[in-house]
């Protein structure tokens, strides 16, 4: 459709659940009170890597108010994770602990505080093992082993891939670079902490609310882990009050809170604490990469070979599919003939990564830009326009095979370099001030479920009632990010009326269709696929009914402004409940699935499941800074940001998308990491682990730009991720252009002097400042 056909697409309208948030009236999973309800706390380790030899809960049992004690013992001894391939979790540790904060028992009293007293009375004792606490001493440490599977001893994966002749590529460059960057780990820090409430009925059936972003894997994974037949068991997500990846897992609270309740009879609730989240926070990687790239004298790529060294902490959660994808997209941006990626993820004895907003890209996103930044330097290039020129073409297949459809990412550039005032910045500020420039690329969605099937990876029902009454069911869980806005206002749009006139039933096992969560920018792609199918299908039900009455044909009928009329007569109509009433006269029951199944654009090969999508969305960004260079305080002052979003569904939900993309951004680029010692977390609250404030947020200007993808519903495209990848690698190279030192690791500080960039640094010039090694190219004579 044209946007003059629109109605609903394309208009900034408020969020369907806008209202029940700003006044309160939302019921997160910590908001669940039920009747005679229980109150559940875990014991957890001590220890980073221990055996436990010993667990005794006699002196918990004997607390006034407490209900019921378990250990591993008390549940099936199977084990649990998110991905088939990394089953290596359980509920409650029976033999071995591998971090602090690992579960190993649990209480259900009649309070809190009952509850976490009774815990800390039960007695657990451990055989001490030596802690593994980087990717190096992993490596180095074959004897002590923290898992007994991988890829080698505390090696959880190791791939490696080669598309074409990459020597030969650097034979024939002009100039080769290479170039080591480091990110360190951080962690979600949403709003609301982990919590779920589990109820046992009479008749022996589970019902559970949490808040998860993928009530379908929680639902299998306690079908697994309590031996429960799946019909049996109920998932419902609540509102969650912040996700960013940090609640795509099943956690062991969940199946611990089923297993009080089933014992107890009682509903029980768990709320973690805000320190029990920094350790079970499934956070960003840390990743230490290598990159070496052969270019020609006007910077095209023609050779890539890129390495990342990836701390996957204690279990593999999503790890396998994060290293995958730190390698994966450095094809999907620009046009790398020729690449090679070697990864590996090293288990350590620290809470385990996962899924953070970008899974697996924001960090090697970050070593591109910043070492197309020093090769433009090198070359006597304008940045911007070097990458202007190497862009992936539309409608084209990578050398790792993957499917580009629409591709907005120039007009992007152009966008963002004109509205920044680029040209007239860039190395022409001030000392201490400075413009940085990236790009970035992210998928829209999965192409492959984390368990290989056929089915659809989304699904909806739309129904009518016979008062003109509309709800959509779908499984798709709303996050914050306006998933059930986008299900209102597609399913508005085809039948022809107003957001504010359907309910929205979403993320419950019993009730509506599977969606597989909230988790790679998926739900506004595949679940408004499976909306507008179904939307379509009624509405050709409800067009056949009205047709009829009207003695026209069903195809010169229009949905709009709340009736169905003739398109070439427009008097001639009846309102959309009385179109309800002749459909459902006609044709019974009103009511329609649909469902979305990825298009297969896997390549040939083992991995290459990680990477495929429907389509990619594109960012440029440009950051302006002032840093001091006696202190290293960086100020941001500034964020240009254009976004090539497909379609905007809803430009104003679509704008605070990319805006919280570049605040997370900038967090990550200055101040947020996760540091441990000896296993202990040493900022495990939120006065400690320092994000950004309003006071930090400098203003940032959102350009949309729209490339209506074959893919989406309506053309639409990601917003929810992608914007975040350019921020920091712009904000490091402002940094350079200001200062003309490079740090080549994220966040920029050190322990030493905890300042955004230290006098160290600036005093050693390029490279990074805490001994690793420093950037390197050397220029090939002649041409290539």
């Amino acid at each position: 459709m044209n946007k003059e056909e629109l109605s609903v697409i394309g208009k900034p309208l408020a969020k369907v659940d806008a209202w029940e948030k700003v006044v309160g009236a939302a019921r997160y999973a910590d908001d669940f009170f039920l009747p005679r309800m229980a109150y559940a706390k875990i014991r957890r380790s001590d220890h980073p890597h221990a055996l436990i030899k010993k667990i005794d809960t006699t002196r918990a049992k004997a607390v006034p108010g407490v209900y019921a004690v378990i250990t591993g013992h008390d549940l099936p001894r199977v084990k649990f994770g998110i991905l088939p391939v990394s089953q290596d979790e359980e509920a409650l540790c029976i033999d071995k602990v591998r971090m602090v904060g690992d579960p190993i028992a649990a209480v259900a009293a009649v309070d809190e505080e009952t509850a976490e007293r009774a815990a800390d009375l039960i007695d657990v004792e451990y055989e001490v093992l030596p802690p593994i606490m980087s990717v190096e001493e992993a490596l180095a440490q074959d004897k002590v082993r923290i898992h007994e599977y991988g890829d080698g001893p505390n090696i959880h994966k190791a791939v490696a891939f080669e598309f074409g002749d990459v020597e030969e590529a650097f034979a024939q460059a002009d100039l080769v670079r290479e170039d080591v960057f480091f990110y360190e780990g951080n962690t979600h820090l949403p709003m609301e902490q982990h919590a779920a409430v589990a109820q046992w009925s009479p008749d022996g059936k589970l019902t559970l609310w949490s808040s998860t972003q993928t009530p379908h894997y929680v639902h299998r994974a306690l079908a697994k882990t309590l031996e429960m037949a799946p019909a049996h068991i109920r998932v419902i997500a609540a509102p969650v009050g912040g996700g960013f990846g940090g609640k795509t897992d099943p956690f062991s609270h969940e199946i611990v809170v089923a297993r009080l309740a089933q014992l107890t009879g009682r509903p029980v609730k768990i709320g973690l604490t805000r320190e029990e989240v920094f350790y079970c926070h499934r956070g960003r990687h840390p990743v230490l990469m290598w990159i070496k790239t052969g270019v020609t004298k006007d910077g095209e790529i023609l050779g890539m070979h890129f390495r990342s060294y990836v701390d996957g902490g204690a279990y593999g959660s999503y790890g396998v599919a994060s290293l995958l994808y730190t390698g994966a997209l450095q094809t999907v941006t620009y046009k790398v003939p020729r690449y090679k990626f070697e990864g590996m993820r090293a288990f350590t004895n620290k809470p385990p990564c996962g899924p953070k907003r970008g899974h697996g890209t924001p960090q090697p996103r970050y070593a591109v830009e910043c070492h197309l930044d020093k090769i433009a330097e090198q070359l006597g290039l304008d940045p911007a326009e070097m990458r202007r020129r190497t862009v992936v073409d539309e409608y084209t297949k990578t050398a790792n095979h993957l499917t580009v459809t629409t591709c907005g990412l120039r007009e992007c550039i152009d966008r963002v370099v004109e509205a920044s005032g680029w040209r007239e910045k860039h190395r022409k500020l001030p000392y201490g001030k400075g413009v940085g420039f990236a790009c970035s690329s992210y998928l829209t969605g999965a192409g492959l479920a984390i368990y290989w099937n056929d089915m659809p990876h989304s699904g909806a029902i739309v129904k009518v009632d016979r008062g003109g009454g509309v709800a959509i069911l779908c499984g798709a869980t709303e996050i914050g990010q306006g998933s059930d806005s986008v299900l209102a206002s597609v399913v508005a749009e085809e039948l022809g009326i107003e957001p504010k006139d359907i309910r929205v039933v979403s993320a419950d096992s019993d009730l509506t269709p599977v969606d597989l969560g909230s988790y790679s920018s998926r739900v506004t792609l595949m679940a408004g696929n499976a909306a507008v199918q179904a939307a379509e299908r009624v509405r050709a039900l409800i067009h056949e009914a009205v047709a009829k009455k009207l003695e026209v044909a069903p195809g010169e009928l229009v949905s709009r402004g709340g009736r169905v009329f003739v398109k070439d007569d427009p008097e001639r109509g009846v309102s959309f409940a009385e179109a309800a009433v002749l459909a459902e006269t006609l044709h019974g029951t009103l009511a329609c699935a649909g469902s979305y199944t990825p298009p297969k654009r896997a390549g040939k090969f083992k991995g290459s499941g990680v990477g495929p999508s429907p389509c990619y969305s594109y960012s440029a960004c440009v950051a302006e800074v002032s840093v001091d260079p006696d202190t290293g305080d960086v100020k941001v002052d500034q964020v240009w940001i254009a976004h090539d979003v497909g379609r905007a569904l809803n430009p104003l939900l679509v704008e605070g998308q990319v805006e919280g993309s570049v605040y997370m951004g900038l967090g990550e680029a200055l101040m947020e990491e996760q540091v441990f010692r000896k296993g202990l977390h040493k900022i495990p609250s939120m006065l400690e682990y320092k994000s950004p404030t309003t006071l930090e947020t400098p203003e940032i200007h959102t350009i949309l730009v729209e490339t209506v993808d074959p893919e989406g519903p309506f053309g639409a495209k990601e917003a929810g991720q992608g914007p975040l990848l350019p921020v920091p690698p712009a904000l490091a190279n402002a940094v350079y252009d200001a200062l003309g030192v490079r740090i080549d690791e994220r966040p920029t500080h050190d322990e030493a002097a905890p300042l955004p960039v230290s006098r160290a640094a600036l005093s050693r010039g390029s490279g990074t400042h805490d001994g690793r090694p420093r950037s390197r190219g050397h220029v090939r004579r002649g041409g290539h």
